[in-house]
């Protein structure tokens, strides 16, 4: 990608917020003559960006993994955990995308660097690669929400299953004490704190970045526009997921697709390895 095109880039992105940067570590960063790091750490920069109404937490067993071998640095998206929720922000995946150039920008990373999105950071993560690829070296995609418009999809029952989210995601946002409640209640179930967090305080990030971003999304044309190695990584039993339609990106130039036996739509032990893996596979 062209000088021209990097300096467009940063001029786009630079109004966006900066996000909270939760972990930075491994690999200390080339300083500003562009020496080396740590020598022990020789795998790419890894970055990594959660799905909705989450946290970093998403990647607790992940990190561990691989940060013998990377620099690995987490980011809270626009709206979660500690970055900022802009008054008058709409969470299009426009924003997100800018916000997260803007924040790996501001990192001064000289090297492409690994790519990794969970849920709805799977669909930031793919068009920020569509926009931004010159600094990548690879895209890992875990459990990705890939949703269709009903009328796109020929097969009745993934049709059926498309209607279904569709229409629950709506009852979602137009009911907020059901979906607190609820969300708090199935919080308290799962094995990682702070893994889904849907509060007073993230409301609005959630029901416009679900709205915005996963009921009205790109990924598949985003996808078709990547031109670096992706992986894929979802478990057999992920309850966001419509298997007909991530067949569809599976079956695209340049997608690997891992799939996970006994595992749902969190990243626990036995997906966290696949991950890692993932990460680490040749490109």
């Amino acid at each position: 990608m062209s000088r021209l095109h990097d300096l467009v880039e940063g001029f786009i992105d630079r109004g966006a917020p900066l996000l909270h940067v939760v972990r930075d570590t491994g690999e200390p960063a080339p300083d500003a003559q562009g020496k080396g790091g740590d020598a022990a750490s020789p795998g790419p920069v890894v970055v990594m960006i959660h799905g909705i109404a989450s946290s970093s937490s998403t990647f607790t067993y992940v990190m561990p993994l691989i940060e013998p071998t990377h620099r690995v640095i987490a980011i809270d998206l626009l709206g979660f955990g500690s970055s900022p929720r802009p008054e008058h922000a709409e969470y299009t995946l426009e924003e997100h995308v800018a916000a997260v150039a803007h924040t790996i920008r501001s990192l001064h990373l000289h090297e492409p660097f690994i790519l990794v999105g969970h849920s709805l950071g799977c669909l930031i993560a793919t068009r920020y690669a569509a926009t931004h690829g010159s600094h990548l070296a690879k895209l890992v995609l875990v459990s990705p929400p890939v949703y269709l418009t009903p009328s796109e999809i020929g097969d009745p029952l993934a049709r059926l299953k498309m209607t279904g989210y569709l229409q629950a995601y709506q009852y979602l946002r137009a009911n907020k004490e059901f979906t607190l409640a609820h969300a708090a209640l199935i919080s308290r179930l799962l094995p990682i704190e702070h893994v889904m967090e849907i509060t007073e305080d993230t409301w609005t990030p959630f029901i416009k970045s679900l709205e915005h971003c996963i009921e009205s999304q790109t990924v598949v044309s985003d996808l078709a526009r990547v031109d670096h190695p992706v992986e894929v990584v979802y478990g057999r039993f992920d309850e966001f997921l419509v298997p007909e339609n991530v067949a569809i990106i599976g079956r695209m130039r340049g997608v690997t697709t891992h799939v996970v036996n006994a595992s749902d739509h969190v990243i626990r032990k036995p997906m966290a390895r696949v991950v890692a893996k993932a990460i680490d596979a040749p490109t």
